[in-house]
């Protein structure tokens, strides 16, 4: 235990510089680590929303709408087929019974059985049912609503990660909270509404024919013609909203956009949005456009008509722009939202909260306080009980606190109010395994083991019971960890990296500085 070979000296000394090196841009303020070369490091600590201030969102997913598209959609291709196949019926719509589903009633009790057939494979994951007054219900199976929820929310959540990632917001915390809802966390950011706004966005955008065969007056009366829906586009400068009558059956899907980006008219210098699709998505657009020449083509979003203009010629390159009554910044952000992609379902912010920089400013301060507290603490028991080797010890116990800085660092995690407690905590636990090893030295020089002998002894006796008493907290906070979430989780990341270190610095460091010391003094007696 006390032989060194010369590649570990300065392994041992390349890790501690290399961590002093990492953790030194903590001690500049934010503008010099910046500035600071890229082959410099220059990454701090990042701060999570309990110290740096920030928003707290808590989002509900609103799933049920997801099936209520899918039903939607079955009611649509009910009436496509049957209407193909010549079979009269009446009634179609949404079911009654407990599981969500589809009912329409057949009037020619002779095709019944080829309606059944042919509704009964509409669609995987349902069950088709008929009595004999001619009405069929197909019903979404429970495992099909179970895992199309699971689906929606993990869809959700992989969305507004992508939106915020495109705002530049730095270590948002996103998370699923219970079955349907999703905690959004972000350090720094004092003004949520824009977040906010981007968030509350489903942005389902899509591409409809105006429906010019029915009277928009008596869809305005009440009176919509099956397959259509009513719709409106918003007026200028807050002026009325004008209708259209659009047909349900979307054309082209804005699923099928790779790619969105804010630009400027080059006729009237208003700014637009300009779009374009992928290979799927251009040849669909193309075919559409090619076939309705001459025809209003509405562009929906949300359930907004943004503009309805008409199809000159056919377009055929697969890009397109929107125009409308934006501004740069709203023209900015929806081209942010159609890149990110549309939420499967609406969001609703069930909790929202501010958190103020001077609250962490003070929970830092109080931090540090704590910190330097225990430091002198530890550091004065050290030399008193231990002499030499006690600040042998304490050299190792600062480097410690670099290496745990350096280390955060360098994985960019989030260091929060208990991530803090976790270091405190572990300025006590570095020196625990130095207290072991300095008893059994002391013990083994008393029963008249030469100071060389005793060191030796010393560390081979005491590194099984380090190992086990560091390892059992190691996996203790591992459990944390996983098991846990937020605040708990920053403890436990502080507290697993304050081990390494800090089993590194008492088995390696102090070891290495009390071997150089035994060697180069050669003494006769122990000063610990």
């Amino acid at each position: 235990m006390i032989y060194f070979a010369k590649w570990k000296i300065f392994a041992i000394l390349g890790i501690c510089v290399l961590g002093l090196a990492f953790a030194a841009p903590n001690f500049l303020d934010q503008r010099t680590s910046d500035s600071l070369p890229d082959w410099l490091p220059h990454k701090q600590v990042s701060l999570g929303l309990d110290l740096q201030g920030g928003s707290h969102l808590l989002l509900e997913v609103q799933s049920d709408n997801v099936i209520q598209d899918d039903l939607e959609a079955i009611i649509d291709s009910v009436r496509t087929d049957l209407r193909k196949e010549r079979i009269k019926y009446r009634n179609l719509g949404l079911s009654d019974e407990e599981l969500p589903g589809v009912s329409v009633s057949i009037t020619d009790p002779e095709k019944l059985d080829i309606a059944y057939e042919l509704l009964r494979q509409i669609e995987p994951g349902t069950t088709t049912q008929s009595n004999d007054d001619g009405l069929i219900t197909i019903e979404l199976d429970e495992v099909t609503v179970r895992d199309r929820k699971i689906s929606t929310i993990q869809q959700s959540i992989e969305i507004v990660r992508r939106r915020i990632d495109e705002t530049g917001v730095r270590e948002p915390t996103i998370q699923r909270q219970g079955d349907d809802r999703i905690l959004v966390q972000l350090p720094g950011v004092d003004d949520p509404e824009r977040i906010k706004a981007l968030l509350g966005k489903t942005a389902k955008m899509a591409f409809h024919l105006v429906d010019q065969e029915n009277s928009i007056s008596e869809a305005l009366a009440g009176r919509i013609p099956p397959g259509s829906r009513l719709m409106y586009e918003e007026g200028e400068n807050g002026g009325e909203p004008r209708p259209y009558l659009i047909r349900k059956r979307i054309m082209v899907s804005g699923e099928t956009l790779v790619d969105a980006q804010p630009s400027q008219d080059q006729r009237t210098g208003e700014p637009i949005v300009s779009f374009r699709f992928d290979t799927r998505g251009a040849k669909k657009f193309a075919d559409v456009t090619s076939i309705n020449v001459g025809k209003p083509f509405a562009i929906v979003l949300d359930g907004k008509v943004i503009s309805a203009p008409v199809i000159r010629q056919a377009i055929l390159g697969g890009s397109g722009q929107i125009s409308g009554n934006f501004s740069f910044q709203t023209a900015q952000d929806l081209a942010l939202l159609l890149r990110a992609g549309a939420l499967p379902a609406p969001l609703i912010i069930l909790e929202e909260r501010t958190v103020g920089p001077g609250l962490g400013a003070d929970s830092i301060a109080a931090g540090k306080i704590a910190s330097i507290i225990g430091l002198i603490a530890v550091i004065v028991f050290m030399g008193a009980a231990y002499g030499l080797f006690g600040i042998m010890a304490d050299v190792a116990l600062i480097m410690n606190i670099f290496l745990i800085l350096a280390v955060l660092s360098v994985l960019q995690a989030t260091l929060t109010l208990p991530g803090i407690a976790g270091i405190v905590l572990t300025i006590g636990m570095a020196v625990d395994a130095n207290v072991l090893v300095f008893e059994r030295i002391r013990e083994e020089f008393r029963i008249g083991r030469t100071a060389m002998s005793a060191v030796d002894a010393g560390y081979s006796r005491a590194f099984k019971t380090i190992i086990d008493a560091n390892v059992t907290t190691l996996i203790a906070a591992v459990l944390l960890y996983s098991f846990g979430s937020g605040p708990v989780r920053g403890f436990a990341v502080t507290l697993a990296v304050g081990i390494v270190t800090s089993m590194f610095t008492a088995i390696m460091l102090v070891r290495l500085m009390a071997v150089s010391w035994l060697r180069a003094k050669k003494p006769s007696t122990l000063p610990i």
